[in-house]
């Protein structure tokens, strides 16, 4: 069992100092994704957000700023680190095999805002100086410890934790304008007025406007502040939403009570739907206690048996959205039901061929492998077990399913039977789409609203 344990602001002096040093591996984006899995520590124990600005350095000029981004978020100050301000110099490129040695030192303390000043100094084996330079962070003000047993954090979870996190960030964003697409039940149009009252999005209801009011108010729900757009039918509804979202009118979609398939139809009309160049997907969020990082898994509501070039676009489409979520390097498990490549099994072949798909640069900002089973895509033990050496194997943060069945039954297993929470969006469209099932709660509805204002923002 290792344990990671931070610096407050009080503990740290002038003078203080860490150093640690690794090895530059082979290739550029596993190096920044390796020199941060290998401090015993994922994204949620270094607390990895867009808005902390480690994300900034991993993404700036390569394997040394991450090096020390890593450090600096889960070693010194450690995790509940903000990054404010950094500057390097790099006085010779690192080249794979290089043994680099990384000293930060305290070189200054400010007591308004907790602000501290890092001198950043890393040299080759020989004594050489590779790069400097100086950051400034605002260091965590409480106490924070993590063990890891086998790699992953054994500190208690608290069930939808990341979610609140999520809708934190959120907040301060201006919400998305929303067309509720035939929100003529309960369960949709509390959902619709739970995202509002949390800032999330400003809801506009599309659909027979008798029956939206007679549901709200049989089940005493408040929609006096909602616009409302009136069609006879839900399908009626699903084809003037997708055309509010075409010319502009909204930001998102939201399903209501209709079907999927009379949604979606609408969305990928080859002429007045909302299909970009990427293939329409569909990400869940996965907010699992057991898990030590945010878990993301595609595609279980769309693509029913995707072809190898659909994958490419699945893949693709969830890297985005952890990316635009605060999940550096994601790391992308292409599952299968065993992990040795099988002409019998196709998920296999598909496997394999994704992987050197990203090889090629044809799937970028994140590290494959596959094909891996669920076990050791998950379970750094049972990958150990099996002798699979892998960046990937035991900490994957993006699950691929070979085809809907598989990976619907997934995500629904993990709610049901490991008290996890299941958020989601679909991904490709102009716009982000919200497909909430009337089976949602309340933090799975308020995690998707969260994701698409998130996705929605950052994208533009």
């Amino acid at each position: 069992m290792t344990r990671l344990e931070n610096r407050t602001f009080d503990e740290l002096q002038v003078g203080d100092r860490q150093t640690l040093t690794r090895l530059v591996a082979n290739d550029d984006v596993e190096r920044i994704a390796e020199a941060t899995a290998a401090l015993d520590a994922d994204a949620e124990a270094i607390g990895l957000s867009t808005t902390n600005g480690f994300q900034a350095i991993a993404m700036g000029a390569g394997w040394g700023e991450a090096f020390v981004g890593a450090v600096v978020a889960t070693r010194f100050p450690g995790p509940g680190t903000l990054l404010t301000r950094h500057h390097f110099a790099v006085t010779r490129a690192f080249a794979p095999g290089d043994a680099i040695t990384l000293t930060l030192a305290v070189k200054s303390k400010q007591t308004e805002g907790r602000r501290v000043a890092l001198d950043c100094r890393a040299t080759f084996a020989n004594g050489d100086l590779a790069m400097s330079g100086e950051l400034e962070v605002v260091a965590p003000q409480e106490k924070v410890t993590i063990g890891s047993v086998n790699g992953h954090p054994s500190e208690p979870r608290e069930k939808g934790k990341r979610y609140r996190r999520l809708m934190e960030m959120a907040r301060r964003l201006p919400p998305l304008r929303t067309a509720v697409v035939h929100p003529v039940d309960e369960a949709s149009l509390r959902g619709a007025a739970e995202s509002y009252r949390e800032g999330l999005i400003a809801p506009v209801l599309v659909g027979p406007e008798a029956r939206i009011r007679a549901a709200a108010e049989t089940h005493g729900i408040d929609i006096s502040s909602f616009e409302i757009v009136a069609v006879a039918h839900s399908h009626a509804a699903a084809e003037t939403a997708v055309a509010m979202a075409r010319e502009g009118k909204v930001e998102a979609l939201m399903k209501g009570a209709l079907h999927t398939d009379e949604l979606m139809h609408a969305v990928i009309d080859p002429v007045r739907g909302l299909r970009t160049g990427r293939r329409v997907t569909h990400v869940f969020a996965i907010d699992a206690p057991s898990y030590p990082r945010a878990l993301f898994i595609a595609d279980a509501a769309v693509n029913i048996y995707p072809t190898l070039m659909e994958k490419r676009d699945i893949v693709q489409n969830a890297i985005d959205l952890a990316r635009s979520l605060g999940v550096l390097v994601p790391r992308v498990a292409i599952l299968s039901a065993v992990e040795t490549v099988s002409p019998e099994i196709r998920s296999t072949l598909d496997a394999a061929a994704l992987c050197k798909m990203a090889d090629r640069g044809q799937i970028t900002g994140g590290i494959l492998d596959g094909p891996l089973a669920f076990d050791n895509a998950v379970s750094l033990e049972a990958a150990r077990t099996k002798g699979i050496v892998s960046p990937v194997a035991g900490r994957a943060d993006i699950l691929i399913a070979p085809d809907l069945e598989a990976g619907n039954m997934l995500a629904k297993q993990l709610v049901y039977l490991a008290d996890a929470e299941m958020a989601g969006i679909v991904m490709g469209a102009h716009v982000p789409i919200m497909l909430t099932s009337r089976a949602d709660g309340t933090m799975a509805r308020l995690g998707s609203s969260a994701i698409a204002l998130l996705w929605a923002r950052r994208v533009r």
